[in-house]
């Protein structure tokens, strides 16, 4: 009698199955600690568990210890990596790691008035904020908190491609609300600016940019359109994970994270493939390229013609699109009905000086 063995898939598991593998590749074989991509993985990994209530067994984070326990000399040497290292300090503490480094590394970084040598608002909001979580107040910067908010009410920028002031955007709803922890109280200009940058993300197809709006609509009280939503779980569901020594990992990590972080609230039971022991790469899966540049070039080369009129110019903009081009647009029309106003700042239809 032959016997034929069948090699089954890999079972899919939730995030909180695969706490440990991750933590374990990304604090130990991705990158190393020196390394400013390794502070910044490692934040953002530990800030997703912690923020959507994954807690690892004590064995996994014991991964860190040893960094853990070099924290205060590690802070002192680098002070200009404060807000990494103190956020990988007290999410470690907050996900069950023993130790009190974080109420005293929050008052050296107080005392020490590190949130001062920040040039940008949303750093100095994010330093407030870890400050924070120990019971440190920063010194005081009045007009931080009105300063942000009127850069998210402004909605003409965020109806022109600008990735970097969309994501400035969801990063202030992240602080504002602590993440998901309390009404972040934004007005309706705040609102629109979320959704003429859903609407461009997802014109360009960016699941990244796209998760990271999602997450910060829901935690502002909104629902954010199913359509963006499905998108952006379509293809979690259809990452690769690839282990293996010398692996390059210039990879989607970062869209994989904030991808898990969406389905942690939207889709809680999602399952994705396992995580391998060891170095690993995450490569998000194929998918049509968005129409978004190509609508901006058709727009830019019509001059004095074009319009800002969505009914009268979609004809104009669709004729001869590529292949699923025409598709992301209709999906995208249907997923906001604040689309033609957003298209008439995206049109930019009256010449300047105008």
């Amino acid at each position: 009698m032959t016997i034929i063995h069948l090699r089954a898939p890999h079972a899919r598991l939730t995030l909180q199955q695969r706490a440990g593998p991750l933590l374990r590749s990304v604090s130990a074989a991705r990158r190393f600690g020196d390394d400013v991509f390794w502070l910044k993985e490692n934040a953002e990994l530990l800030n997703i568990l912690e923020c959507t209530g994954v807690r690892p067994e004590a064995a996994d984070l014991s991964t860190y210890e040893l960094l853990y326990e070099g924290l205060p000399e590690r802070l002192s040497f680098f002070p200009q990596y404060y807000r990494f290292l103190l956020s990988i300090c007290l999410d470690l503490e907050d996900l069950g790691m023993p130790g009190t480094h974080g109420a005293a590394l929050a008052e050296w970084a107080g005392a020490q008035g590190l949130a001062g040598a920040e040039l940008s608002d949303l750093q100095r909001a994010e330093a407030h904020r870890l400050l924070a979580r120990r019971g440190v107040l920063a010194a005081q910067d009045d007009g931080l908190d009105e300063r942000l908010r009127a850069f998210m009410r402004r909605s003409a920028t965020f109806a022109l491609p600008n990735k970097k002031a969309a994501y400035e955007l969801t990063h202030i709803v992240f602080y504002l609300s602590e993440y998901g922890r309390r009404a972040p109280k934004l007005d309706e200009g705040a609102l629109v600016s979320l959704e003429y940058a859903g609407l461009l993300a997802f014109l360009d197809q960016n699941a990244d940019l796209l998760a990271e709006i999602c997450i910060a609509l829901r935690y502002a009280g909104q629902t954010p359109s199913p359509i963006w939503e499905s998108f952006v779980l379509d293809g979690l569901r259809g990452f690769t994970v690839t282990g293996g020594e010398g692996i390059d990992v210039a990879d989607d990590y970062h869209e994989y994270m904030v991808s898990q972080w969406l389905a942690a609230l939207a889709l809680p039971d999602l399952r994705a493939a396992p995580i391998p022991e060891g170095r690993c790469r995450f490569d998000a899966p194929a998918h049509v390229p968005g129409p978004l540049r190509d609508m901006s070039v058709c727009l830019m080369q019509m001059t004095h013609s074009r319009s800002a009129d969505w009914d009268c110019m979609r004809p104009i903009l669709l004729n001869g699109a590529p292949d699923g081009s025409a598709q992301i647009v209709a999906a995208a029309e249907a997923s906001s009905d604040r689309f033609g106003a957003f298209f008439e700042g995206f049109a930019r239809a009256l010449p300047a000086g105008r």
